[in-house]
């Protein structure tokens, strides 16, 4: 379990700044869509690549990415930006996927 947690801990923890302090830049409707839409995939898609290259392609960052964007909806955006928890998650598998070509066996 122990094992598990640290193969983890340095991507969630990436995912947790991502998601949550990111937002607390958004001033106006233009640095939200920045925010929304490239610098959290941009840093989502980075971490999931690293996670793929170091233990290969992986289902449960991308669960993790979900649950861990999820509150933040109620947080910062609105109900509209339901439709992101997938979008994450659907980043998360694509970096993690693509670092497979990269990966050294």
């Amino acid at each position: 379990m122990k094992k598990l947690l640290l193969k983890y801990l340095p991507f969630t923890t990436v995912l947790i700044l991502a998601f949550y302090l990111l937002p607390l830049f958004i001033k106006d409707t233009g640095s939200a869509m920045f925010i929304l839409l490239i610098s959290i995939p941009l840093v989502t898609v980075i971490a999931s690549f690293i996670h793929g290259i170091k233990y290969g392609f992986d289902l449960i960052l991308p669960l993790i990415a979900a649950v861990l964007f999820l509150p933040t909806i109620f947080i910062f955006y609105n109900d509209s930006a339901l439709i992101y928890v997938l979008i994450f998650a659907a980043i998360t598998i694509f970096g993690n996927a693509i670092s497979v070509l990269f990966r050294k066996k």
